[in-house]
């Protein structure tokens, strides 16, 4: 079946269901309502399925109805927004900025990063995604990014295609909830983290086999009960004292106050280093000196 769309009665049909009645849509479409009956009789034999059920004088969407409604309701808002822009006297030039950011990457890092950039320019139309950093590299490589931010570089299996720029270096502090951080205290840090669980974000991130190393040069070795590759669902784990994480230094107080937890303490000698990573194609990229 090769069912072919008409726009009108599509815009016909949306203002019925969004009026409630033929009679009311009329009013607004200016057309007798004979007319719109017509229409929609039409357009319900082209689809083969009833659109509306009556109800007294009101007229409600079918199943069918609704998801057709919820289609022809979101092409026709993009189109009123097109036509809006194109006849306001306020045109303004607007730069998109598609960034990527790494699952595993902190959204308070990843906030401080990209923020100075929307300051900088107000025209920015600002797009984030995050997701798995190889498939992200491949949306980079594809154009359909500007930049990724990323703390894994190790996954870039072809880093001549790409510009790579170190943007922040943060020690390690390691969190925990109020109860589990006090019996840890109490026991004596860093020796009453032996056997504690320990949240792992990723256990391919270069910060985490160095503090696996710290801790193991002190006779510590913890539990690694999970792998949770998203920064925010790890820390509300840490924060439900299903186990201690660690998050960079230079968030600690605002990971504190976010999310109800404290700090156990800093490890300065392990850094969490974060990435910007550029298309190489892409000459003098404008987002490459403002972050």
């Amino acid at each position: 079946m090769n069912i072919k769309l008409n726009y009108k009665h599509l815009h016909y049909f949306r203002t019925i269901a969004r009026d409630g009645s033929i009679v009311a849509a009329s009013e607004t479409l200016q057309l007798t309502p004979q007319t719109l009956s017509g229409q929609l009789s039409q357009l319900e034999s082209e689809l083969g399925h009833l659109l509306f059920k009556r109800e007294g004088r009101k007229l409600h969407l079918t199943p069918f109805g609704q998801q057709i409604f919820d289609y022809t309701d979101a092409m026709f808002s993009i189109a009123d927004e097109l036509s809006l822009f194109v006849n306001t006297d306020q045109f303004q030039e607007r730069h998109l900025l598609r960034v990527g950011i790494s699952s595993s990457i902190h959204k308070l890092i990843a906030y401080n990063l990209i923020s100075p950039l929307l300051e900088k320019s107000p025209t920015v139309h600002l797009i984030c995604k995050t997701g798995e950093t190889e498939q992200q590299l491949s949306e980079l490589k594809a154009h359909r990014f500007d930049l990724l931010i990323t703390d894994r570089p190790r996954v870039i299996d072809d880093i001549s295609a790409f510009k790579i720029k170190e943007v922040l270096s943060s020690g390690l502090s390691l969190f925990a909830s109020a109860q589990l951080a006090s019996h840890l205290r109490e026991a004596g840090l860093p020796d009453s983290l032996q056997s504690t669980t320990l949240l792992a974000n990723a256990r391919n991130a270069v910060y985490f086999e160095r503090l696996i190393a710290w801790l193991a040069k002190r006779n510590v070795h913890m539990r690694i009960s999970a792998e949770i590759d998203d920064s925010a669902l790890i820390k509300i784990f840490g924060s439900h004292g299903l186990g201690v994480f660690a998050a960079p230094t230079k968030i600690a107080d605002e990971v504190c106050r976010q999310y109800q937890v404290e700090r156990l303490f800093d490890i300065d000698s392990v850094q969490d280093k974060i990435y910007a990573v550029f298309n190489d194609s892409v000459l003098n990229s404008p987002w490459e000196d403002c972050i």
